[in-house]
């Protein structure tokens, strides 16, 4: 890392120029002085995005010339998923910190090796999962935190991806080749959120689903170019009637795990893509009460039902949901500003690669089961010295019930 790291001047790439490195506009917001000095991307129609947002900026084709022209304290790494560890591990081994967009990586093998890598060479890695900053989690974090539903023993997750066809099955995310599954691409933030609000990390998973819409529909083609916008629209409805989708559609778009957590608590997910609306529901129970979220941007609310009574829709307590309307602008500029913090000023983090680690492991492992019958997956941990490196760099704070919080 250059010298540069020390103070307000600090150099980052952006590595990826598709719908997600739009992200790199937050760099000088988050820490004044900060700028995108460079970026790269394969695609010549990339590399004419990156311009287009980054201006008059070094633009190259590949990670490894970005390297070897030298002079960047950071990257930002935006590529598709099967290619993270890859680029993040040459990016460690030459000293610039990464900012690497979940999921760390599509195996846990190579989750391994990143968080190994970094340990080995000291250089700051940073995983972007930016939902543990959004208003919805922070709040029912505070909830948990301040005792109103006890101590958390379960916790049940049911996404509905209302645009599952068209974020999911229309470019290389179907694949799974270059995905894994859709338990990792879109599940892991879900998975963290479980681990962060149970104080615990999943180490028993059974995983079920399959591919019950999008892999029949006929109507595909390659988007060579292209990004999610330049095809979503929401007239793209009844799902059954999607056109366009990645000529490889082998990922499930439905589905669901059971997970065991280190200190006991259970806790489920669901994930179906094929829904017609589009939002996150948790419910967390305790030993005296439980919550729930109805929304989860601005205008939603997160009910808590503390008292002994028959049914009732609006609960014991109702605390509204700050933030965005619609997306996560706000939790993305706080990620990009935790990720500069630690770059500059060593500043721990909220999640740290240990628990971005977590997600890979207990979402790779569940779509393990989910292929092979359904068969229970034990999650392997992390060896002692890599723990130890990131207890030393990444230090947590003790959650409200005395458990170490992830």
């Amino acid at each position: 890392m250059t010298t540069s790291a020390a103070g307000a001047d600090l150099t980052v790439a952006v590595i990826g120029t598709g719908q997600r490195s739009e992200i790199g506009l937050h760099v000088p917001e988050a820490r004044p002085g900060a700028r995108v000095a460079a970026a790269v991307d394969p695609d010549p129609v990339g590399r004419e995005r990156a311009r287009a947002l980054f201006g008059d900026v070094p633009v190259h084709a590949d990670h490894h010339a970005l390297i070897a022209a030298g002079g960047m304290d950071a990257a930002i790494v935006t590529t598709p998923d099967h290619t993270h560890a890859d680029i993040a591990v040459d990016l460690l081994r030459a000293g610039v910190a990464v900012y690497l967009e979940k999921p760390l990586a599509t195996t846990l093998a190579d989750a391994d090796r990143v968080l190994t890598t970094a340990a080995e060479t000291g250089t700051p890695l940073y995983v972007g999962h930016n939902f543990r900053h959004a208003a919805v989690v922070r709040t029912m974090r505070e909830i948990i935190e301040r005792g109103e539903i006890g101590e958390v023993k379960t916790v049940w997750v049911r996404h509905f991806v209302g645009h599952g066809g068209d974020y999911y099955f229309k470019d290389w995310h179907a694949d799974r080749s270059k995905t894994g599954t859709l338990l990792l691409q879109k599940a892991s933030h879900d998975i963290d959120v479980v681990h962060h609000l149970a104080s615990g990390y999943t180490r028993r998973v059974v995983g079920m689903g399959d591919l019950m819409v999008y892999g029949g529909l006929p109507d595909r083609r390659e988007r060579v170019g292209e990004t999610m916008t330049d095809w979503f629209s929401m007239d793209n409805w009844p799902p059954a009637a999607q056109t366009g989708l990645n000529p490889v559609v082998d990922v499930e778009d439905v589905s669901m795990m059971l997970m065991t957590l280190d200190n006991g608590v259970l806790a489920s997910y669901q994930q179906c893509h094929f829904t017609p609306d589009y939002w996150r529901n948790y419910t967390v129970i305790g030993t005296e009460g439980r919550l729930e979220n109805f929304g989860d941007t601005a205008g939603g609310v997160v009910r808590v039902w503390n008292r002994r009574h028959e049914w009732q829709a609006a609960g014991d307590r109702e605390h509204p949901i700050s933030g965005v309307t619609t997306g996560h602008a706000d939790a993305d500029l706080l990620t990009m500003t935790e990720f500069l913090d630690l770059v500059i000023d060593g500043t721990p983090t909220l999640v740290s690669p240990v628990a971005a680690r977590e997600a890979v492991a207990a979402g790779s492992s569940a779509a393990e089961s989910l292929r092979d019958g359904s068969r229970p997956r034990t999650v392997p941990e992390l060896p002692q010295h890599v723990l130890d490196h990131f207890a030393r760099t990444s230090p947590t704070p003790r959650a409200a019930s005395g458990r170490t919080t992830r």
